[in-house]
């Protein structure tokens, strides 16, 4: 298999050792995590080998659900169902870039403003603005995230 995403190996091999240490909730977790790799392989009109990029996105799609699904239990009163999706999510989040906290965020948000000339354009220069942030933080900060930080600097 040449051109295997060295990620997705990573994904595999990390699932047998967790298999043999018994580490249930990683192992099933890595489990769906490959299954949705596999699902997105096969997703188009060719059946392809994801590159690590696409994997790491197909990844932030799973732990985004786990996010999503957490909250919506937590809202629930179903605690317990929650941690399962927080717990999920930060094993899916070991294989993700490091994750952008709000002041660097802020800092691209703010670098991309400046070099857009977008200040004092109002909302109209949001999408100008996240062309040029998007790219800078893919995989690496939740979208919500950052288009409100864009909001809240061009607001």
């Amino acid at each position: 298999m040449a051109g295997m995403s060295t990620l997705k190996a990573r994904l595999r091999s990390d699932l047998t050792a967790a298999m043999k240490a018994r580490d249930d909730l990683r192992s099933s977790t890595l489990r769906m995590v490959l299954a949705a790799v596999s699902t997105a392989e096969v997703a188009g009109k060719v059946a392809k080998e994801l590159t690590d990029e696409e994997v790491v996105e197909v990844l932030t799609k799973e732990a985004k659900k786990r996010r999503e699904a957490a909250t919506a239990f937590e809202d629930g009163g179903r605690a317990e169902s929650a941690a399962r999706e927080r717990a999920e999510a930060e094993v899916i989040a070991d294989y993700l870039p490091q994750q952008l906290g709000p002041a660097e965020i802020a800092e691209i948000v703010t670098a991309a403003v400046e070099q857009t000339g977008a200040a004092g354009e109002g909302m109209k220069a949001m999408g100008k603005v996240m062309g040029v942030v998007q790219p800078q933080v893919k995989g690496r900060a939740d979208g919500a995230a950052v288009a409100a930080e864009v909001r809240r600097q061009l607001g």
